[in-house]
């Protein structure tokens, strides 16, 4: 009896230990298997997508008035020559930047030179007039002039002081004879010997004094000689400097910095003062001219912000301040021209590009900013999309663009401030997709 019992026993645990086993067994072989369909899911997914990210930023964003217009040089010069004459060297080409004062071209200055050597020739021939003059009247270089120095008259005016001391004497004899007839102590006839003395004295006197006053004259003419004579030096002078200038202007030199734009002559070619040579633009800085509508007159001032795009350079934008408001309105276009000024220090910016301008006004909005990374351009259907980061999955949002700013551009639509973005590996993302960053 207790033999069947054991046995009995023995028989339930074996059983109970197959159960055991076989549960345990098909559990184990259901979590494998689950593993491994979650590894294969992972493998074909490829796993989160490495990004760098950014942060969507709210900004003012400034009001502006937008319109085209062209680019004109700051300054254009006609250049011509001051003199007539035979273009004999040129110095510069088109498009070559010359310095103020460089030269631009020469024109033959022989016949220039060959009047100098003639008016320094009239210079010496007119001081050796002055010194002539001068020695006629005894007198050294830059003399001082003296009438009563001067020997002529010097010895005119000793006849003339003589004469008259022997007229003092003869009208004093005349009258002591005079006397002497009335009280009878003289004859007649002996006074009329003196009355004849004195009256011979005063003629020699005045005759005398004629010839002083003549030789004073004359050295006074001979004076005036030398005044002349001088005058005559300084306008030959002038006239050597006149021909020196005229050799200087056969010169051609540029009146200000800037870039040959036209040559319109060539060596050998007779030149007049209406002959324009070369034509020279200043271009740093450069100017446009925009033309504005009526109604947006009010909002321009001397002042205000440029930024200009041209073609030649699209991701680029040059900034500038308004100049100029003309005070005319066109009638026929209902517009108004404005000029701003261009800093254009590498000469990208050329005379006569077309551009597209924004003038700044008072007033603005709020925008969302993201940087020109965050945004990709999916030309299947020819949209622009953003991917939103939240909570490590990637959302596409299709977004509208505005104005750029630098290296960040202008979400109108689309985004909100505050928001992640993804800035890298945009073209892996997709709705729903795994990030990491």
């Amino acid at each position: 009896m207790r033999s069947q019992i054991h046995f009995a026993f023995l028989r339930c645990l074996v059983l109970a230990t197959g159960i055991f086993v076989l549960a345990f067994g098909s559990g184990c072989g259901t979590t494998r298997s689950a593993e491994v369909n979650n590894a294969n899911a992972d493998q074909e997914s490829g796993g989160p997508i490495a990004v760098t990210v950014a942060t969507a930023e709210a900004r003012q964003v400034p009001a502006f008035i937008q319109a085209t217009g062209s680019m004109v040089a700051d300054e254009t010069s006609n250049i011509a020559p001051k003199i007539a004459g035979k273009i004999a060297n040129i110095s510069v080409n088109v498009g070559q930047f010359v310095s103020r004062g460089a030269v631009i071209a020469r024109i033959d200055d022989r016949d220039a030179r060959l009047q100098l050597a003639a008016s320094q020739a009239n210079v010496k021939q007119a001081i050796a007039a002055v010194r002539q003059a001068e020695a006629r009247l005894g007198l050294g270089p830059n003399g001082r002039f003296d009438e009563s120095a001067i020997p002529e008259v010097r010895a005119a005016n000793a006849n003339y002081q003589q004469i008259q001391a022997e007229l003092r004497q003869a009208e004093a004899n005349e009258k002591r004879y005079r006397d002497l007839v009335e009280t009878g102590d003289v004859s007649m006839v002996a006074y009329e010997q003196f009355r004849l003395a004195r009256d011979t004295a005063r003629a020699r006197t005045q005759s005398a004094k004629e010839q002083l006053d003549a030789q004073i004259n004359l050295a006074r003419q001979s004076n005036q000689q030398i005044r002349s004579s001088e005058a005559a030096v300084e306008a030959a002078r002038a006239s050597v400097k006149i021909a020196e200038q005229a050799i200087a202007d056969t010169v051609i030199t540029a009146p200000f910095a800037g870039f040959i734009s036209e040559r319109q002559v060539a060596v050998g070619e007779f030149v007049s003062t209406a002959t324009v040579v070369a034509t020279l633009l200043r271009t740093n800085p450069i100017k446009i001219q925009i033309q504005i509508a009526e109604a947006d007159i009010p909002a321009v001032s001397i002042g205000r912000g440029v930024t200009i795009e041209v073609d030649a350079y699209r991701d680029r934008r040059f900034s500038g301040t308004v100049i100029a408001v003309n005070p005319a309105v066109d009638a026929a276009s209902r517009s108004a021209i404005v000029e701003a000024s261009i800093e254009n220090p590498d000469n990208l910016l050329r005379s006569g590009m077309f551009a597209t301008a924004r003038i700044t006004k008072d007033g603005g909005s709020s925008g969302v900013f993201v940087p020109r990374t965050a945004i990709y351009n999916h030309l299947p259907t020819q949209s622009y999309r953003a991917f939103v980061l939240e909570e490590g999955i990637a959302k596409l949002r299709v977004v509208q663009l505005g104005m750029e700013e630098g290296d960040s551009i202008q979400i109108i639509v689309g985004l909100n401030a505050d928001e992640v973005v993804a800035t890298s590996n945009l073209d892996q993302l997709y709705e729903g997709a795994k990030v990491v960053f």
